[in-house]
C-alpha cells in the first residue's frame, strides 16, 4: 500500500520576506532570461537553490550545487526559512484561469514512501530524458532536501481528504503568493491529529500516479539507493526513504491537462499529405493573413472536440492537426486506420500522441528530429520562420487515459501531458536534516 505521512516542512518566514518575491516556477520552464528576473526579485528567491546560475571558474568545490546547499543552510540560520515544529500535511490551492474560465486546483503536500516504480502503488505515465535526472540528483545530493514537490494523482470518490481541504481553504492561509500570470497560490498547515489520520487512512489503499515530476521521483529513488549502499540497509526508516509529493484527487474538478504540440523536420515535404492519406481523412481549413487566427482556432476546436471513442473499430475518431510550411491551410487529420496496425499496448494505441509518434513520425514520415511547443501561436510562428517543415497539433490527453496507461504499467512518449497550472517552487521544502 502507498504510505503517505506528514512531515516537518521548511517554509519561508512571512515576517521576513514577501512570498511573491521568493517563489519561482518549476526549474524546467525557467528560461535563462527569466532566471535573471528571479535573481533580481530577491536575494532569497528559491531559484538560487533549485536552479542556480553557473559562474565562470566553477569547480568541484565551488559550483551552483555547493552554492545551493550553502544558501539553504544560511537561510535557515537567518530564519528566512523556518522549520515547522510538528509533523504536518499542507493544503495547497491555486486560483487560475484557462480559456477565460476560472478554476481552482487544490490538493495537499505530504511525503510518500519511495518504492520501485510500478512495483507497488506508485505509477509513472511518461518516459523521461537522462540529462534532467542528473541535474536533479545533484540538487538532492548537495542540499539533502526535496526543494519542489512531485505532482501526483489519486482517486478517492468518497472525497474524505478533499472535504478536509475544502473546509480549511475557508480560513486565512499561512502563505499567499502570486505568480507572473496573477494566479494566486495559497498554503495552509494541517497539524491536527484527526485530520492527519483521516488523510492517511484515505490514501492508504490508493494507487498514486505521477502526473508531473518523473525526473524528481527517479532521482529521489536513485539517491535513496545511493544512501543505502553507503550507510547500509537496516530496519530503521531514513528521511530519504520518502519523497515530497503534491497529491490531487482525480475526482475533483480543478485539474487541467494541456497538450504539447510537435514541430518536425521532414526531409521530403512534398510527400507529407500523400503519405498520410491511406490512414487519415484530411480536411483543410484555408486562410489568409486576416483569417489565420480564426482558422487556427477552428482547427484546435475540431481536434479537441473530436469523438474519442473507446471501441476498436476501424474508424476510431482520433484527430490531429497539421500545418505544412508555406501552405495557407490548417489540416485536420482524422485517423481512419485500424488500431491493430499500432504495435503499442492497448492502453496506448488509441491515444493521439501514440498515433503521431509511432505511425506518423516513425512509419510514414521518418521523423527523428522534432521539438515541443505549448503555445499554438508560437507553433505557427516557428513553422514560418524556422527549419521545421511541419507542425502537428495534439488534443489534450484525458485524465482517464493517464490513469489507464499508468495502472497498466505503460508509459506515454515524453511530454504527452502538461498539467496546469504549475506549482510554485518554494512553498514547502522537505529537508532531511536541519
Amino acid at each position: 500500500m502507498a504510505e503517505v505521512i506528514p512531515f516537518n516542512g521548511v517554509l519561508y518566514n512571512p515576517q521576513k520576506v514577501d512570498a511573491g518575491s521568493v517563489m519561482a516556477p518549476p526549474y524546467d520552464i525557467v528560461t535563462p532570461e527569466f532566471k535573471e528576473i528571479l535573481y533580481k526579485k530577491s536575494p532569497y528567491n528559491i531559484i538560487r537553490i533549485d536552479f542556480g546560475k553557473d559562474n565562470a571558474g566553477d569547480n568541484e568545490k565551488e559550483n551552483r550545487y555547493t552554492r545551493a546547499s550553502n544558501s539553504l543552510n544560511e537561510w535557515l540560520k537567518q530564519e528566512i526559512l523556518i522549520k515547522d515544529t510538528e509533523p504536518s500535511f499542507y493544503c495547497y490551492e491555486a486560483d487560475y484561469k484557462i480559456n477565460g474560465q476560472k478554476k481552482k486546483l487544490r490538493g495537499f503536500l505530504g511525503i510518500v514512501k519511495i518504492e520501485e516504480l510500478a512495483s507497488g502503488k506508485i505509477h509513472p505515465h511518461e518516459m523521461t530524458y537522462s540529462k534532467p535526472r542528473t541535474d536533479r540528483l545533484n540538487i538532492i545530493r548537495f542540499c539533502e532536501a526535496n526543494i519542489s514537490p512531485i505532482f501526483s494523482l489519486y482517486s478517492s470518490p468518497n472525497r474524505l481528504t478533499s472535504s478536509i481541504l475544502e473546509k480549511l481553504s475557508e480560513e486565512k492561509p499561512f502563505i499567499e503568493a502570486k505568480n507572473g500570470d496573477d494566479f494566486i497560490h495559497r498554503l495552509w498547515q494541517i497539524s491536527d491529529k484527526t485530520s492527519i489520520e483521516t488523510i492517511k487512512k484515505d490514501l492508504s489503499n490508493k494507487d498514486i500516479i505521477i502526473a508531473d515530476g518523473h525526473h524528481r521521483y527517479e532521482t529521489a529513488l536513485e539517491f535513496k539507493n545511493e544512501m543505502d549502499k553507503v550507510r547500509g540497509q537496516d530496519s530503521e526508516v531514513k528521511p530519504w526513504d520518502y519523497v515530497m509529493m503534491f497529491l490531487v484527487n482525480m475526482e475533483d474538478d480543478g485539474l487541467t491537462v494541456l497538450p504539447a504540440h510537435r514541430l518536425a523536420e521532414i526531409k521530403n515535404k512534398i510527400q507529407i499529405k500523400e503519405s498520410l492519406k491511406p490512414y487519415f481523412d484530411i480536411t483543410t481549413i484555408k486562410f489568409d493573413d486576416s483569417t489565420e487566427k480564426q482558422a487556427m482556432q477552428e482547427m484546435l476546436s475540431s481536434i479537441q472536440n473530436s469523438k474519442n471513442s473507446r471501441n476498436r473499430s476501424r474508424h476510431f475518431g482520433t484527430t490531429l492537426g497539421m500545418l505544412i510550411k508555406d501552405e495557407k491551410a490548417f489540416c485536420i487529420l482524422n485517423f481512419k486506420g485500424a488500431l491493430s496496425e499500432i504495435n503499442s499496448h492497448e492502453s496506448l494505441k488509441k491515444l493521439a500522441v501514440t498515433i503521431l509518434h509511432e505511425l506518423v513520425f516513425e512509419k510514414l514520415l521518418g521523423v527523428d528530429k522534432f521539438e515541443y511547443e505549448m503555445n499554438p501561436d508560437l507553433v505557427v510562428e516557428k513553422v514560418k520562420n524556422s527549419r521545421h517543415q511541419a507542425a502537428f497539433f495534439l488534443p489534450p490527453t484525458k485524465i482517464r487515459d493517464v490513469k489507464e496507461v499508468a495502472l497498466a504499467g505503460q508509459r506515454m512518449p515524453p511530454k504527452s501531458t502538461y498539467f496546469y497550472p504549475k506549482l510554485l517552487t518554494g512553498m514547502v521544502i522537505y529537508k532531511f536534516h536541519t
